[in-house]
């Protein structure tokens, strides 16, 4: 499919996507140690950081209708992940902007923190934000890919739980490439390291030590750790946290074959399987987190390219439309 044209934006710098893979594998202990590396929340605009403040969202964004769409990247990249690799001033948010209207806003943050934490302080941020929007935001449709989707559902939990005004302003999500059962490689991370350091001998266990040098952030993923609790006491399994009423969740699933072959119901995108980023436990559970239809399936597209392929900007494009008319 043809990228379709939008205006332009500049690029992410090559040390921003060092720090995004450098915060991923290790952004709590930066955090933990005050090093300078460690990336703080907030948004960013053609690279830079936008201020959340009246004026400088003002100049940022001076055709803003009100309309607004949050896009949250995942694990161990930054806002760069959206850009098409053939045009890379191109992503969903301008060609949203052009198509729909929506005003693109788009976070950067630590993603080797626990994601409890993230949305803490994302929950926060968006309070902020509509406070000093140049103009009332009428509607927010948060976009979130791979671990982006968890914090915002984390957000969205501490929001309900704490009556933040801002969440009366969503009535759409999008969830792209999401875990929301958790991610299977990590959770065979953590089983070789339990494995490795039940072995009496001290070189393997020296051996576990290197492979749980894992950020809290990956470690959450395993089993989508949304809540503080869920890390503190990681001795029961988590139960599922459901989302608020009155939003409407859309979820775009990647598929490495056909849907309905071995393939994709065994490695999903390659990533997260079909089931977990169905908001499913599995094929025949009966209680799944999000209704069924509004779960879409892209074929022949793994994990880091759900993040900007035209198929799945025509998806998100339909959806929104469809809805507005």
């Amino acid at each position: 499919m043809t990228i379709p044209e939008a205006p332009p934006r500049p690029r992410v710098g090559k040390v921003d996507v060092a720090l995004g893979v450098l915060n991923g594998v290790l952004g709590d202990y930066l955090q933990r140690q005050n090093n300078a590396l460690a990336t703080p929340m907030g948004l960013f605009h053609e690279g830079l950081p936008l201020p959340i403040e009246r004026e400088a969202l003002r100049a940022a964004h001076p055709s803003s209708t009100g309309r607004v769409a949050l896009w949250v990247h995942g694990l161990a990249v930054t806002e760069a992940v959206w850009a098409f690799p053939s045009e890379p001033t191109t992503d969903y948010g301008t060609l949203l902007e052009r198509d729909a209207g929506f005003t693109p806003l788009y976070l950067r943050y630590n993603t080797g923190l626990h994601i409890s934490d993230n949305g803490e302080a994302l929950a926060h941020l968006l309070q902020r934000l509509v406070e000093e929007f140049p103009v009332p935001i009428t509607e927010l449709v948060l976009v979130g890919y791979s671990m982006g989707g968890l914090v915002l559902r984390s957000a969205c939990h501490l929001a309900s739980e704490a009556c933040l005004p801002w969440l009366s302003l969503v009535r759409r999500s999008f969830s792209i490439g999401v875990p929301h059962f958790g991610s299977p490689l990590e959770r065979m991370g953590t089983v070789v390291a339990q494995v490795l350091r039940a072995v009496p001998n001290p070189c393997t266990r020296l051996v576990a030590d290197v492979v749980d040098l894992r950020s809290s952030g990956v470690k959450d993923l395993g089993d989508a750790r949304l809540r503080r609790q869920d890390w503190e006491d990681t001795s029961a399994p988590c139960s599922p946290l459901r989302p608020p009423p009155g939003i409407a969740h859309h979820l775009i699933v990647g598929a490495l074959g056909q849907e309905g072959r071995w393939v994709s119901a065994l490695f999903g995108d390659g990533v997260v399987s079909l089931a977990s980023a169905s908001g499913r436990t599995g094929p025949r559970d009966s209680s799944p987190l999000f209704p069924p239809e509004n779960v879409q399936v892209v074929s022949g597209i793994d994990h880091v390219t759900l993040a900007h392929h035209a198929s799945v900007y025509a998806r998100l494009r339909e959806s929104l439309t469809m809805e507005a008319s």
